[in-house]
């Protein structure tokens, strides 16, 4: 498991939410699977070139929202939920729809007007993988 993370000053938001982010998305993306011991704080904190205190933050809100588990003296892992990765995916899809509906709504688009946009998008980057 590579602890390596990619962490920006520029981006804006906390480096800890930043950190919770990516860790949701390995999880997600099956990168880090279910009961998986995961980096120590120390360790990620030197690798990712934050302090050890936004780590570990970053770490108790993953506990609290049930992605990880920490055993004291023993490390953290991810949670053994297999539907652990579903459950990430479908919320930060949700996030991005609630985004867009938003905006869609706006600028005055009805949500069939928002869904024709989707499916058109949809038929045009099929095959793509990455933007």
């Amino acid at each position: 498991m590579d602890p390596y993370l990619v962490l920006s000053q520029k981006d804006g938001r906390p480096m800890y939410l930043q950190i919770m982010e990516q860790i949701k998305s390995l999880v997600a993306q099956g990168e880090w699977h279910a009961g998986e011991k995961v980096p120590s704080i120390r360790e990620l904190a030197v690798a990712s070139k934050v302090s050890v205190i936004t780590v570990k933050r970053a770490y108790q809100e993953l506990e609290r929202e049930g992605v990880l588990l920490t055993q004291p003296g023993v490390g953290s892992f991810v949670a053994k939920n297999d539907e652990l990765g579903d459950q990430i995916m479908k919320q930060e899809i949700d996030k991005h729809l609630s985004k867009a509906w938003a905006q869609a709504k706006s600028f005055g688009l009805s949500l069939d007007e928002l869904m024709a946009r989707l499916k058109i998008l949809a038929t045009n980057n099929k095959g793509v993988k990455d933007e």
